[in-house]
């Protein structure tokens, strides 16, 4: 079988592709397995400072691969938990939110459905000019589930998302854009997404997952508050943290240690 993801390392950037370009990226069953395994691997990557997630061909991802899934049988227990919070539907979204450093989605041509699910598990989402989105599911009677609600919620308006979700109609990357479901627009995404991703590379990667820690923290603000205290009591006058201030001080690019 042919390798649905692929992923390249590079000084501390991993360009992670969905690599199905023939069905532009819809999902099968290989290719939710191939995304959880990405993920795990990226998880326990040594060295990773940041991720550019992308597909091949002419979009990001189509969205379900009926076909093949209707194929593939309806054996699959929704209600079990075997990613952690997440079922494997979801967790091929959510995988991402959760992954200890920043994932930027390039998005191209189209993301529906759960390609749209998918860049919004992203920190970060740029699209191309143009780039087609819908929240697709209810066109076959259904409801997003591959963690939409759950990433949409910090970001999209409640009620764009419902009429967005009620009728499944597709909107343009400028219109995803005003509502939050696209950080950026640039013409070349992936060149953008593999310049912002280096961009935070030559960051301290301990303040910086610190600071992703703290972006997906869910709690009251007398809780946020003192996990803010104890995030930056660990970073202060740690080797890298005054390795950040040499380096400005002393004008020169920074060496961090991981």
């Amino acid at each position: 079988m042919e390798e649905r993801v692929t992923i390249q390392i590079s000084e501390g950037v991993a360009d992670v592709r969905l690599a199905r370009p023939d069905k532009l990226n819809a999902l099968d069953p290989a290719m939710f397995a191939g995304i959880i395994a990405a993920i795990s691997r990226l998880e326990q990557e040594a060295g990773l400072r940041a991720v550019v997630l992308s597909g091949e061909g002419r979009g990001f991802c189509a969205g379900l691969d009926m076909a093949s899934m209707a194929s593939a049988g309806s054996g699959t227990d929704l209600m079990a938990r075997t990613q952690g919070l997440a079922n494997d539907f979801q967790a091929v979204a959510w995988g991402w939110r959760t992954l200890p450093v920043p994932v930027i989605a390039a998005v191209h041509g189209v993301a529906f459905g759960g390609g749209l699910q998918i860049a919004s598990g992203a920190d970060i989402r740029i699209a191309a000019p143009g780039t087609r989105l819908s929240v697709m599911e209810m066109k076959w009677g259904i409801v997003p589930d591959m963690a939409g609600y759950a990433l949409w919620r910090s970001n999209v308006r409640d009620d764009a998302l419902r009429e967005l979700a009620y009728t499944a109609r597709e909107f343009d990357a400028e219109e995803g854009q005003r509502l939050g479901f696209v950080t950026n627009i640039a013409h070349d995404p992936h060149a953008e997404a593999m310049a912002l991703a280096r961009a935070i590379a030559g960051r301290n990667p301990h303040a910086i997952r610190a600071a992703k820690r703290l972006a997906n923290l869910e709690a009251d603000a007398g809780e946020t508050l003192l996990a803010e205290s104890r995030e930056q009591a660990a970073l202060l006058r740690t080797t890298n943290q005054i390795e950040a201030v040499m380096a400005n001080m002393q004008k020169r690019p920074p060496t961090f240690s991981d």
